[in-house]
């Protein structure tokens, strides 16, 4: 990741993406909203996530990559790979990764359930963009430093 270039980490599902961005240096991952999607009815959000890539000058988007636990690739890891597809397709210029992000929902919960104050109905509703941020932290975190 070159410098004051941002890479943006991605928790996608079949109702939302949760979204999250690093830091200008790439070292810390901070959660950024959830986009609503509808998978069944094609309808990506992918408009509102090039605003983001546009204005927040996004190089690199890292996706969580659902593998099963036997390391085997399922449908929600094949519907990752689909929603790379889309990115890639709508910005060549960006560089696509696939983060393996087994447990990283479970992790998410725990974080919010030990936060204490948050209740179940707002953990709903920020538990894909706290996982889009483990994702995107796990990834900088692999990454050495300059």
């Amino acid at each position: 990741m070159s410098k004051y270039q941002r890479a943006m980490g991605l928790d996608v599902g079949s109702k939302t993406v949760g979204v999250a961005l690093s830091d200008l240096l790439g070292w810390t991952a901070q959660g950024l909203e959830t986009i609503r999607i509808d998978e069944d009815a094609n309808e990506f959000g992918i408009e509102r996530l090039s605003e983001i890539i546009k204005s927040e000058n996004v190089n690199t988007v890292v996706i969580g990559f659902p593998k099963n636990m036997n390391n085997s690739i399922g449908p929600r890891a094949e519907a990752s790979m689909r929603y790379g597809e889309l990115v890639k397709e709508h910005h060549p210029d960006v560089e696509v990764v696939y983060q393996d992000e087994r447990l990283t929902t479970s992790q998410a919960e725990k974080m919010l359930i030990n936060e204490g104050n948050v209740s179940r109905k707002k953990r709903k509703k920020v538990i894909d963009k706290v996982a889009a941020v483990i994702i995107l932290q796990n990834y900088l975190d692999s990454k050495p430093q300059l």
